[in-house]
């Protein structure tokens, strides 16, 4: 799939629900519990289940990021599946540190 900017996708096995905010260069397999995400206004196939090595919960307001930090996703609906690339979960950017005042 090729993503792009404010792109609005959903699980089709759990209630998440995120945007993306950078898209990155190359194609992405984004899944959500295992499964292929979809557009926000599409119907969820019939008889998926969340796959349990993937279901390690989104939290809402969150940013994720590959591991080459090329794409970000924000989740906008928390949910029980864990965003990936494929298999490959995605992981949690951290805020940076602010400078000290001193």
């Amino acid at each position: 799939m090729r993503l792009k900017t404010g792109l609005r996708l959903r699980s089709q096995v759990c209630a998440t629900e995120v945007i993306v905010v950078r898209p990155g260069s190359s194609e992405i397999d984004l899944t959500c519990g295992g499964h292929p995400m979809i557009g926000s206004k599409e119907t969820p196939a019939d008889g998926l289940d969340l796959k349990p090595e993937l279901a390690g919960r989104t939290l809402l307001g969150k940013r994720y990021t590959d591991k080459d930090n090329e794409i970000e996703i924000l989740v906008t609906k928390a949910g029980a599946g864990s965003i990936a690339d494929g298999l490959a979960p995605l992981l949690l950017k951290e805020a940076k540190p602010l400078p000290s005042s001193d």
